[in-house]
């Protein structure tokens, strides 16, 4: 049985995340913790990022109080009619994104409905609270879409690093019954002549975990055409390593990941060491 953290942004239920929690639920157990984040101000959020000090979080107005508690008792709700075994933490007013950081120590993995935190910000783009919640934070992240196909065929991102490996790796711990699925290790990378990085020993590493596994070596751009490319295949989710950048949230802010979440189209997984 995986522990798995189901955080919620503000007032916002996501039923995208609640959904993909509820399959996963069904190929094997989970215990669903939900996280009731408040919704806050993004001035406080940017000393939390930038390591200025810890931030303190307002109280959340009264409706908001009010919408939050009727989104645990949905919560609850679903769990119970799906018979998932679940906890409720909400006492995180007062620091939320260092709590978030410390129950996910505590944690297989964090599930969130990106579409939430961009809704919340009022934009199409990847937004600093999304950003800030990922950052440092301390097992596998899911980003899941409202609207989704749950995978019929997983795509393992590589790119030579140890970062893609682990993520890879961290996939098919986590994951092992998603792992008799059609599952493509792709490369990309357009210089000519350019071919798998350590190929015979990733190879022999992935055929043993994924069953139904195939190598593509992609002639793209990994920077400009490989998101595109990722977004034609239709019931995938991605599996991304965080490519040697600090943390997730310079990922999310500086690589093609971007361009995938904010598509709303798959479940995205992301690792980093």
């Amino acid at each position: 049985m995986k522990k798995i953290l189901l955080a919620f942004d503000g007032t916002r239920f996501s039923e995208g995340a609640f959904e993909f929690a509820r399959k996963l639920h069904e190929l094997q157990p989970v215990l669903l913790t939900g996280i009731f984040l408040p919704q806050a101000e993004l001035a406080n959020l940017w000393s939390y990022a930038d390591g200025i000090g810890v931030t303190f979080i307002p109280q959340l107005q009264k409706d908001n109080s009010e919408q939050v508690e009727k989104n645990i008792a949905h919560f609850e709700k679903l769990c119970q009619g799906n018979g998932i075994d679940y906890r409720v933490h909400k006492d995180f007013f007062d620091l939320a994104l260092p709590e978030l950081k410390k129950e996910s120590c505590y944690a297989d993995l964090l599930i969130l409905g990106s579409e939430i935190f961009y809704k919340n910000m009022g934009t199409d783009n990847p937004n600093d609270y999304l950003r800030d919640a990922l950052h440092d934070v301390a097992c596998p992240v899911l980003l899941v879409p409202e609207k989704f196909n749950f995978p019929e065929s997983i795509i393992l991102a590589y790119d030579g690093s140890e970062e893609a490996v682990y993520a890879i790796k961290q996939f098919a711990y986590l994951f092992p019954e998603l792992t008799n699925i059609p599952t493509l290790l792709v490369y990309a990378n357009n210089t000519p002549g350019a071919d798998f990085p350590d190929k015979i020993q990733m190879e022999e590493l992935v055929a043993r975990h994924f069953s139904d596994l195939s190598l593509l070596k992609l002639s793209v751009n990994p920077k400009k055409e490989f998101s595109g490319w990722v977004l034609d295949k239709k019931s995938a989710m991605l599996v991304s390593g965080s490519y040697g950048r600090s943390g997730l949230s310079q990922l999310i802010k500086n690589s093609f990941i971007k361009d995938i979440i904010a598509s709303h189209r798959l479940p995205v997984f992301i690792a980093h060491k």
